[in-house]
């Protein structure tokens, strides 16, 4: 979505971070989440500044990988390049396990069990001033200013988090959407 690109080519620290993600060559690598999530609700709240990340959350999709602790060595090259983040790497083919849902077939696919539908966006480089935004749905109600529960997920998960995050407090023009489950 160019939107979402001409904004994150505003911010000199987000461009950083894609870049830092672009040099690790992963599979379906996406910074996701909050990093683009909070970005779009910044800008939609005029915020002069942007919100401060918790962590960058950096998903990739690699059924062959064999090594479960593989995502300590990415993150220890991540903080090696950018090391005043909080980088969180995960390997999304592995991650159906520890979720108990059914295997996740590519990046995407797992982000359509995340607790918010908003969460579920991320931003690659693709190559030379090239960028691709994937949302598990659509990127509207990123827009519309919603915070839509996910019905895969436990309602008391996304009141959980909305609740710790402050989202509500953060950006008030937020709404609130709980879909029938």
């Amino acid at each position: 979505m160019d939107r979402i690109v001409q904004l994150v080519k505003q911010d000199p620290m987000r461009m950083k971070a894609l870049d830092c993600v672009f040099q690790l060559g992963l599979p379906q690598s996406y910074l996701a989440a909050g990093f683009v999530r909070n970005l779009v609700w910044d800008y939609l709240h005029d915020k002069p500044d942007p919100t401060p990340l918790n962590d960058l959350d950096v998903i990739y999709f690699d059924p062959t990988e064999t090594r479960w602790d593989a995502y300590l060595e990415y993150e220890e090259r991540l903080n090696s390049m950018m090391p005043e983040l909080n980088w969180q790497v995960r390997n999304q083919a592995a991650m159906h396990e520890r979720n108990g849902d059914p295997a996740y077939v590519s990046s995407v696919d797992a982000m359509r069990y995340w607790p918010e539908k908003e969460t579920a966006v991320g931003i690659r480089i693709l190559g030379d001033n090239q960028y691709e935004c994937v949302s598990a749905f659509g990127f509207e109600s990123l827009f519309a200013l919603h915070v839509t529960h996910n019905p895969k997920r436990e309602r008391a998960v996304f009141e959980q988090r909305m609740n710790s995050k402050g989202w509500l407090t953060h950006w008030p023009k937020l709404k609130v959407v709980m879909p029938a489950d």
